[in-house]
């Protein structure tokens, strides 16, 4: 759901500082309603099973969409908020889990060569669902609007690209240090991730169309993953289009469900 800034910066409290570490460990969920959040720092990554599947707590909150430094359709930059938590896998879906190999072979390799649809229908018979676009990129970015998920500047080490792997993906959860500030693993690098949104102009909104499940023939978002041979497009912010009824050996997924699900 989305609120209002105003309403927003009225309603945010302090909780705790930490980070998911790369052993699950499972977390006690706060009582609701889980207070919004102003800062990264704020937050205590929440980790949870869902039918051997870890998820971590995306809290409510605000950050700024888009890049206005960045290409020409990462803008208007704008605000986006989230009255009501959400869950977001702690890592890429891998071959293992989905039951069947992409290009990759490894059991930990994340899934790829998919179709959109089939992304889609996983998350569903997981009783979740993809990701929005704005939900990615809060997920990855956070109130502090950091351009990776660690903070502003590239550090290469940090995740798995062109530069670091030779255009191979790796284990999901291989670079903790690119961890972001909910515990999600590989927001940054390893396979892009296919999310629900079609491909539009910004600002974002999710009630003009581009978040409709049934449409065949929008090409989808995907974001923020290997065969980066430049530095920006490993950031949070930019944006990729593919057509739906295409795959790619460097698409994967990860999924999302409703706090409440």
């Amino acid at each position: 759901m989305l609120i209002s800034l105003a309403a927003f910066l009225l309603s945010c409290r302090k909780n705790n500082d930490d980070h998911a570490d790369k052993n699950y460990t499972p977390t006690a969920i706060p009582p609701t309603p889980i207070a919004s959040i102003i800062r990264n720092s704020d937050w205590t990554p929440i980790i949870q099973a869902f039918n051997g599947v870890e998820m971590v707590l995306v809290p409510p909150g605000c950050f700024l969409m888009g890049n206005e430094k960045g290409r020409r359709d990462e803008v208007p930059v704008h605000p986006i908020c989230f009255d009501e938590p959400f869950w977001l896998d702690r890592y890429e879906v891998t071959n293992a889990q989905y039951g069947s190999t992409g290009n990759a072979q490894g059991p930990n390799q994340p899934r790829e060569n998919l179709l959109w649809s089939e992304a889609r229908d996983f998350c569903i018979s997981r009783g979740g669902r993809l990701p929005t676009e704005a939900e990615w990129e809060y997920a990855a970015r956070g109130p502090d609007n950091l351009m990776y998920p660690w903070g502003n500047t590239m550090i290469d080490e940090n995740l798995t690209y062109d530069r670091t792997s030779m255009n191979q993906t790796e284990n999901v959860g291989g670079r903790p240090s690119g961890v972001s500030w909910v515990g999600a693993y590989d927001m940054a690098g390893n396979v892009w991730e296919w999310v629900s949104s079609i491909y539009r102009p910004y600002p974002y909104d999710p009630n003009d169309g581009r978040e409709d499940m049934t449409d065949t023939t929008g090409q989808r978002v995907y974001r923020g993953g290997i065969r980066s041979y430049i530095d920006f497009a490993a950031g949070m912010t930019t944006r990729f289009k593919f057509p739906q009824d295409r795959r790619d050996w460097f698409i994967g997924f990860r999924c999302a469900r409703s706090f409440e699900e």
